[in-house]
């Protein structure tokens, strides 16, 4: 199956950062999201990113022009009718996602795969509300996706070993190491190894044992980590820590994974991480 042209739902940082970075392999990108402001703001970002490399001279103004060129934006998903491949990237919400899987369905080509790139929900759920469950699987791409080099490919129940095959081919063309996910299971492998580590650092601060910044510089001292839970957590989003623990909880009943209420708290304040300027630390002084 060939793929030249690919259809990105949504336009935040993840779907945007897909789109960005399909365009810069030399795919088509059809960027779609229901606002256009969010998909300007996708544009934005990626051209903000482009000039940089400029500036550093990794990149020419001939290849940023050629990238955007690449990029279609439309508000309208009736324009993936075109597309050759889908990667879904809206908010963490599963009925929605399951809403755009459905009308995915009916606007897409029989033969078109639809990927998710959910970081813990269920693929079978999702590919559920669709006529083509052994054409849809999780492609979990990481924040920033132009920089992170890991894409998990997550198997739905009915998924075929030829969607499989192409998701990993496509993730390896965009330059990513890919891993398969042989069982859909709540958090696939790295939210499933991560979340309990953010738990248990959680649990050490409440606890009183040490502060956010000593369990930091232990764990990158220490496990030669690149960064700390705390400032992972913020960097990825304090609310998609505590979201993605809830689903586990959800899911499994177990209360091990019950989001402590330390994160309660700082989500219900706004404190959602560097997006918001402050999350377990203050960043309203520095350069975001």
């Amino acid at each position: 199956m060939s793929i030249k042209k690919i259809g990105v739902l949504g336009a935040g940082s993840m779907g945007g950062g897909i789109a960005h970075l399909a365009a810069m392999k030399g795919f088509e990108v059809v960027l779609c999201d229901v606002e256009q402001r969010f998909v300007d703001g996708a544009i934005k970002r990626a051209t903000l990113l482009m000039d940089k490399s400029i500036e550093k001279q990794k990149m020419t103004v001939e290849e940023k022009e050629a990238t955007l060129a690449r990029i279609t934006t439309t508000t309208n998903m009736e324009d993936f009718a075109t597309v050759d491949f889908v990667i879904e990237a809206i908010i963490e919400d599963l009925e929605l996602k399951k809403d755009a899987f459905a009308r995915l369905d009916k606007i897409c080509r029989p033969e078109v795969i639809l990927t998710t790139n959910t970081s813990s929900m269920s693929i079978t759920v999702i590919a559920s509300a669709t006529s083509r469950p052994e054409k849809v699987c999780g492609m979990h791409f990481f924040n920033p996706a132009q920089v992170m080099r890991l894409v998990e490919v997550i198997r739905g129940y009915s998924t075929s070993d030829e969607t499989v095959k192409i998701a990993s081919e496509l993730a390896q063309a965009m330059g990513k190491t890919t891993v398969e996910v042989k069982k859909d299971t709540p958090g696939f492998i790295v939210n499933r190894v991560m979340i309990p580590q953010f738990l248990e650092a959680i649990r050490i601060v409440e606890e009183g044992i040490a502060t956010p910044e000593d369990i930091d510089t232990a764990v990158t001292m220490g496990l030669n980590y690149p960064m700390g839970p705390f400032t992972l957590m913020d960097f990825t989003g304090i609310d998609i820590s505590m979201f993605v623990a809830d689903y586990f909880y959800n899911e499994s009943k177990d209360p091990k994974w019950t989001p402590p209420q330390t994160v309660k708290s700082l989500v219900r304040a706004g404190r959602l991480g560097k997006k918001t300027g402050a999350g377990w630390y203050d960043y309203s002084k520095k350069v975001l």
